[in-house]
């Protein structure tokens, strides 16, 4: 039987010169005289002691030692066959032969353990002296293994029995007016329900299950950025914050950082998925199970404390910074919870500093959109379970597509402490950074792009020159603004744009005709809300050019009849706080600077121009493309049902948002069949959220609020005048493919909704 073995310090000079013990690590027979055989050739001095690590021996051992203070050498035998049995079975099952090496941890003097010990005020020697042993082993047996299996041992013994956690109890004991017995009990059960208790058996079987759940998609990686981040992993832990698409995100994401020689992330997940068998699998892989939702002060010290661990040991996190799977394909707004117990957690390691990874997660095609979509238009969400599970990966031999793995600019957590002495604001900068880079870092897909195009026209078919009359002109703003694209594709290619076209055929997406002069595509029925999904993957790229056609042409509507920079300036800044709860627009100084560019790119002379009578429409008309009608208007049309229904409610009654929404629900579908809305994404539970948002922040849900029904309708009257611009954005769209100016003749012609009439009225 060949060994291999681990450099030792054991050669040294230091070595030869005091007494050995060596601690065998070993759990059979076999693996006990292959330990003894390797001592016997590398020990410098004769006859050396061993002892096994587990047991009553290392007491008796270590009870003897008064005298001297020999050199302790901990050893394990490692088997490396893929198809070696865990540490637990080879007590029955033989592993195969010519795979056994020793793995040698990092010597200690008997001396240094002990103070080290007493310095922690544990409970005893020998348990402290066997803990230290196997962690030094386990960083042995990853030279040998790989680094995916950098795990942590031992941990809730260590949290517990160390003498600063036992004070910071009583503390916490005394905070909440808890006998300290009843709290220790609390905290070793809530850390028995959230440790991850990895095992490099149940991580290689969650790294089979992920491949299997995701099987369906090839997956892209931005190897540069991944360089990057494995030398700042040497020095730092990283905490991963990707975008949520889907439930498949952890599973891509943890391959692809193990297959690039990052070690495995502590995933902070919901104790939701804690179901069996996907719950007890995912805690021994790694997943820390966590609450959604707990105010209970003891649950919040025991969160920090593991936190504060995890980081002085220097592993890796990672969650997901929306709390939950977008429905709409946009990023949701940051959540600041466990980014807040991050900070608290670093304040109380000994980490330097940790580092946070923007990372974005795109998919091409998506199995759960439709589900999701049907829960925005009012559908019961499937509850977390086996039976769902089972369903789940079914559906994802159905499929096949690609997912793009990006990666922005890392960020260190003390750099936000120290810009910004409230520490709650640093949280929240930071989150805003984290947020705005996963923007930045995530790709345009094809699929993005004809999504786009065709929800500009979801009433009318396009053929594929027209498609491309779209994508065409989008391309090429794209590459004039250097915006990242899915692997690096020239957008611009017919067959790049026929492919996406193609493949949203076969998912029902997109309807194709062949009946007529020419293929025509449409929108299926209902899938609306889907292909937004899609194309709100990259919608921030496209938001300020929305805004700068908007404002441009309501320039034409200005009171004093002449307009300046400074009527521009107003509008940019009134569509500014109406969209605040949609999109990440940075503060005011930033977003000026964005909408003078996208301005700029309209027309670079607009400065001059602005006060010419007609050079608003004229202007606009002679544009590429347009923006407004697709990426806006939806959202305007949602926000004005919303809207409508405050002014009609009874501000003194007591606001029910449950049965609000899904009034809103009826009235949008039945303005969308009297195609009073354009768009039918504007039927979304979760557009009505986000305006009732709005309308919170303005007050105007507060019964109680002054002249809350007058500001209900003006908040009415301010969407509509943005809806209207928009639908003349439209009109210039259709203008333009019925080949004539007349906007009579026009399918686009404004019809007055019951808020224009609404506000007409007043």
């Amino acid at each position: 039987m060949s060994l291999d073995t681990t450099p030792s310090d054991t050669s040294s000079s230091t070595a030869a010169a005091r007494d050995q013990l060596f601690l065998i690590d070993a759990v059979t027979d076999e693996d006990v005289q292959i330990a003894s055989a390797w001592i016997e050739r590398h020990s410098r001095v004769p006859d050396p002691r061993t002892v096994p690590m587990t047991g009553r021996a290392l007491d008796r051992v270590l009870d003897g030692l008064t005298d001297g203070d020999p050199l302790v050498t901990p050893v394990r035998v490692v088997h490396t066959k893929p198809d070696t049995p865990s540490r637990g079975l080879r007590r029955w099952i033989r592993p195969r032969k010519g795979d056994a090496r020793v793995a040698v941890g990092e010597p200690a003097t008997l001396s240094d353990l002990r103070q080290r010990f007493e310095a922690t005020a544990g409970r005893s020697l020998s348990t402290y002296v066997a803990r230290q042993a196997s962690l030094t082993l386990d960083r042995a047996e990853r030279d040998i293994i790989g680094n995916e299996y950098k795990v942590p041992r031992f941990v809730v013994e260590e949290l517990t029995e160390r003498s600063q956690f036992r004070r910071d109890l009583a503390e916490l004991s005394k905070s909440v007016n808890t006998p300290l017995a009843e709290v220790r009990a609390r905290v070793h059960k809530i850390l028995d329900e959230m440790v991850a208790t990895e095992n490099k058996q149940a991580v290689e079987l969650w790294g089979q299950l992920g491949a299997f759940f995701s099987r369906a998609y090839r997956v892209e990686i931005d190897d540069e950025s991944l360089a990057a981040l494995r030398e700042l992993d040497k020095s730092y832990p990283l905490v991963f914050l990707p975008n949520h698409r889907s439930y498949l995100d952890p599973l891509v994401l943890r391959p692809a950082l193990l297959d690039q020689g990052l070690p495995l992330n502590h995933v902070m997940g919901g104790i939701n998925v804690g179901f069996w068998p996907i719950g007890p699998l995912a805690k021994r892989s790694g997943v820390v199970l966590i609450q959604r939702k707990f105010s209970d002060d003891v649950y919040k010290w025991t969160l920090r404390q593991y936190m504060s661990f995890l980081l002085s040991k220097k592993f890796n996190l990672e969650w997901y910074i929306e709390g939950g799977r977008s429905r709409t394909g946009k990023l949701r707004p940051p959540r600041f919870g466990l980014l807040t117990y991050l900070v608290d957690a670093l304040e109380t390691s000994t980490a330097a500093d940790a580092y946070l990874v923007p990372t974005s997660i795109t998919y091409d095609r998506l199995h759960e959109v439709g589900a999701m979509t049907a829960e925005m238009h009012g559908a019961q969400k499937q509850a977390e379970g086996i039976r769902m599970a089972i369903d789940y990966v079914r559906a994802q031999g159905k499929i096949r597509g690609t997912v793009y793995l990006r990666f922005g600019t890392p960020m260190s957590v003390r750099a936000f402490l120290e810009e910004h002495e409230d520490k709650r604001v640093a949280v929240q900068r930071a989150a805003l950074a984290v947020s705005h880079a996963i923007n930045e870092a995530t790709p345009v897909t094809p699929a993005a792009l004809v999504a786009m195009a065709m929800l500009g026209t979801e009433d009318r078919a396009l053929d594929m020159a027209e498609m491309c009359g779209v994508i065409d002109p989008l391309a090429h703003y794209i590459r004039l603004r250097g915006l990242p694209t899915a692997g690096g594709v020239d957008l611009t290619d017919r067959a790049v744009v026929t492919a996406a076209l193609r493949t949203q055929v076969t998912a029902g997406v997109v309807t194709r005709f062949d009946d007529g002069p020419e293929p025509l595509y449409l929108l299926a029925q209902d899938k609306h809300l889907v292909a937004s999904f899609f194309r709100n993957n990259t919608i921030h790229f496209f938001v300020m050019r929305a805004i700068g056609e908007l404002v441009v042409l309501r320039t034409e509507d200005c009171p004093q009849g002449v307009a300046g920079a400074d009527d521009l300036w107003r509008s940019a800044l009134e569509l500014r706080d109406l969209l605040k709860f949609e999109f990440f627009f940075g503060d005011k100084r930033e977003f000026g600077a964005r909408l003078e560019a996208e301005v700029d790119l309209i027309d670079p002379g607009w400065r001059d121009r602005l006060d010419t009578p007609g050079y608003a429409v004229s202007t606009l008309e002679r544009q590429p493309f347009h923006l407004a009608h697709r990426v806006l208007q939806p959202i305007f049309e949602a926000y004005q049902v919303v809207a409508d229904r405050l002014v009609l409610a009874d501000p003194n009654a007591e606001f029910d948002k449950a049965s609000f929404l899904t009034e809103c629900l009826g009235v949008a579908h039945s303005r969308r069949l009297r195609q009073e809305l354009d768009h039918s994404e504007a039927i979304s539970n979760e557009l009505f959220d986000t305006a009732l948002q709005l309308a919170d922040n303005r007050g105007i849900l507060d019964s109680e609020a002054p002249d809350v029904r007058e500001r209900r309708e003006q908040f009415a009257v301010e969407i509509a005048a943005w809806g209207r611009v928009s639908r003349r954005i439209r009109a210039m769209v259709y203008r333009r493919l019925a080949g004539h100016e007349g906007a009579a003749d026009s399918p686009l012609a404004d019809h007055p909704t019951d808020a224009d009439r609404s506000g007409e009225s007043r």
